[in-house]
C-alpha cells in the first residue's frame, strides 16, 4: 500500500471562478458517510495522533495549508496539503498526525463511515502491534 496517495481533482470553471465536484465512488474512493472540517487551529497545535482499523478518509485543505505525517508502522512520510484541488487518502491502518496549520487553514475531511470510537487506535504502541498482526 502506498504511504502517500494524493488525489488530484479536476477543476471546472471559467473567468467567473472555479468549481470542483466530489463524488463518492468516483473521485472519492468510497461512499461518503461523514463530513467534517477543522479550522481556527492555534499556532503550534498538532492534531490526529491515531489510526483507524476500518475507516478511510480523504483530507482536503480548502484554504491555507497544513502538514501530515503518515505512518504505516514501517515507514513514515511527510506531506503538505495546500490546494483545494488535491486530497490526501488516509487509508485504513495509517497513523496520521497533522501539524503546522496556517492561521487561515480550513481542512475538510470526507469519511467512509460515521463516527465510531471502537474503530480508533489512539496509542502508538498499540498501533504498531495491531499493524504487525494485520500485515
Amino acid at each position: 500500500m502506498e504511504l502517500i496517495k494524493l488525489i488530484d481533482f479536476p477543476v471546472l470553471g471559467d473567468e467567473r471562478g472555479s468549481l470542483l465536484a466530489l463524488e463518492g465512488n468516483k473521485n472519492i474512493p468510497f461512499d461518503i458517510k461523514r463530513v467534517y472540517y477543522i479550522y481556527g487551529t492555534q499556532n503550534g497545535v498538532a492534531r490526529g495522533f491515531h489510526a483507524h482499523k476500518e475507516l478511510k478518509q480523504v483530507a482536503i485543505c480548502l484554504n491555507g495549508s497544513c502538514r501530515f505525517v503518515m505512518d504505516n508502522g514501517v515507514e513514515k512520510s511527510d506531506v503538505v496539503l495546500n490546494s483545494p484541488s488535491q486530497g490526501l487518502l488516509i487509508d485504513t491502518m495509517q497513523w496520521h498526525e497533522m501539524y503546522d496549520f496556517s492561521s487561515d487553514c480550513i481542512l475538510l475531511v470526507l469519511a467512509s463511515d460515521v463516527y465510531d470510537e471502537a474503530d480508533y487506535i489512539r496509542n502508538y504502541d498499540d498501533f504498531l502491534t495491531f499493524a504487525k498482526r494485520h500485515d
